[in-house]
């Protein structure tokens, strides 16, 4: 029997293997790295863990799904902890917000900046309830197929006001320009500019306040390993190290892969956890329709990329939040400049991840492990040499971590690491380096974004960031339940 497979073992991929697997559908993924995780690698050096990518969990029901599919409990391979606060949001004139899920608190917080704001933000969080409800529980695992499917969600969305950008919508709620920032911030989490996205992503405030922010114990890639090893447990093929090289074709249908180490195998139908522009230029380069999508998507606008330092020290910085947000002398600007600039902007607004404040065997007693990233604009905004570039960015941002929130952070360096739009680009084949895929704006939504399951190539599904709903862990499980859906109903029907 000829076996399906799924290509890349991201959180999408494996939510998508896992599906099939429990539905009775024989699937091997293929994962071209050593490990499974796609963006969510894990290094390790000297004692350190370093998570390589997503390191916010924000709907743990949609995860413990997959292992209920099994029979089996997420508790049984993983354990969640709760984080709190969720973000420590800081700025450079000295104030901060311990942003959570305590409603008195958080108001009380609020009130400090604008005691106007805090009837404003209840209003925003209703708001935001009301997008959550129709854009991720109804709308978040439904995949758009048809164009009729969009004319069904067309009126919700424009009563939610959807063309209005996520700023637009949290300023009209909210006075206070340090707030706007803390509750318009939530887009770039997964690649989109608040100033440019669709108000629909306001739903990501909601949906942390319903579920809470976890983090796995023993760090984002043991959630990774807890989901391998229950496709593994389902009887689920999991090779390693086994690079796709091309998809090959007989007229409109996939079938076969070949990898680039040679091996072959006969396929009854592939889904591509692969970067959507990597999936169709370059695995199916000699098919028509494929360079079609290509040239298309090409055109289409992708979202920023991201400059990461990954650092361990011998000091632990216990003062600091497992997640900061560290917002720089600019907001509206820097983001025109991050999206838009052919140029790299001298300041920077920085994610500073701690773990070590909620796992300390993440890093060797008494140490920390860390990563800190800014968003930077993409290969095709600004042609910037990394080689040259990483290096300056990299001894900027340590100083300014060191003089604003770690002090003595140079001296108590034990090993260090970059990754760079190159990196996004050579090592996860992410198109232009982008580090989200296609940037989430309207008219790139839903029946605009590329398809779960392709019109014309009939046995080739995607998953993942680059097809509905998008990216960001929520986005990429969600895009595996929309697929499995199509795929259970192709294979078994």
């Amino acid at each position: 029997m000829k076996r399906t497979y799924v290509i890349g073992a991201g959180f999408g991929g494996l939510a998508l293997a896992i599906r099939l697997q429990a539905a009775g559908i024989p699937t091997t993924l293929l994962e071209q790295r050593d490990k499974p995780g796609g963006r969510a690698y894990v290094w390790r050096d000297q004692g350190y863990t370093f998570d390589a990518g997503p390191t916010v969990i924000t709907d743990p029901s949609a995860i413990e799904e997959l292992f209920t599919l099994a029979g089996k409990k997420l508790s049984d391979y993983v354990d969640l902890m709760p984080v709190t606060p969720f973000y420590r949001l800081c700025w450079e004139d000295g104030t901060r917000l311990d942003y959570d899920n305590n409603q008195p608190e958080l108001e009380k917080q609020i009130a400090a900046f604008n005691p106007d704001d805090v009837a404003g933000y209840r209003r925003f969080l209703t708001y935001s309830r009301e997008v959550f409800k129709e854009g991720y529980l109804k709308l978040g695992t439904v995949p758009f197929l048809h164009i009729s499917d969009m004319l069904r969600a067309g009126p919700q969305l424009a009563r939610l006001q959807a063309w209005r950008s996520v700023y637009s919508m949290v300023s009209h709620f909210i006075k206070d320009d340090h707030l706007r920032q803390a509750f318009s911030f939530h887009s770039l989490l997964v690649g989109g500019n608040p100033f440019a996205t669709s108000s629909i992503y306001t739903l990501i405030h909601a949906l942390e306040r319903e579920w809470g922010v976890w983090f796995p114990r023993g760090g984002t890639g043991a959630l990774v390993e807890g989901m391998a090893q229950l496709f593994r447990d389902l009887g689920g093929e999991l090779l390693l190290n086994a690079e796709v090289g091309a998809l090959e074709t007989q007229g409109n249908r996939i079938s076969g892969i070949r990898l680039k180490d040679g091996r072959q195998f006969d396929a009854a139908a592939v889904a591509s956890n692969a970067d959507v522009v990597h999936t169709y230029d370059t695995l199916l380069k000699q098919h028509p329709v494929a360079q079609k999508r290509a040239t298309g998507l090409k055109r289409k606008r992708m979202s920023n990329s991201l400059f990461v330092l990954y650092f361990g020290l011998n000091q632990p910085h216990a003062q600091l939040a497992h997640h900061t947000v560290c917002f720089g002398p600019r907001y509206r600007e820097l983001i025109d400049e991050i999206f838009n600039s052919s140029q790299l902007s001298e300041d920077f607004s920085l994610y500073l991840h701690a773990p070590c404040s909620s796992d300390p065997s993440l890093a060797p007693e008494g140490c920390g492990s860390f990563y800190v990233l800014a968003p930077v604009p993409h290969l095709g905004t600004a042609d910037i040499d990394w080689h040259q570039e990483g290096p300056r960015l990299r001894d900027r941002i340590f100083a300014y971590l060191e003089e604003h929130y770690m002090p003595g952070l140079r001296q108590q360096l034990v090993t260090q690491r970059m990754f760079t739009p190159f990196d996004f680009r050579d090592t996860l084949h992410a198109h232009q380096g982008s580090a989200f895929s296609l940037e989430p704006i309207l008219t790139q939504s839903a029946w605009f974004r590329p398809h779960n399951r392709d019109a014309d190539i009939h046995n080739l599904y995607l998953v993942g960031a680059g097809t509905h709903p998008g990216a960001g862990v929520p986005g990429v499980i969600g895009s595996a339940k929309a697929t499995a859906q199509l795929m259970q109903e192709d294979l078994t029907g």
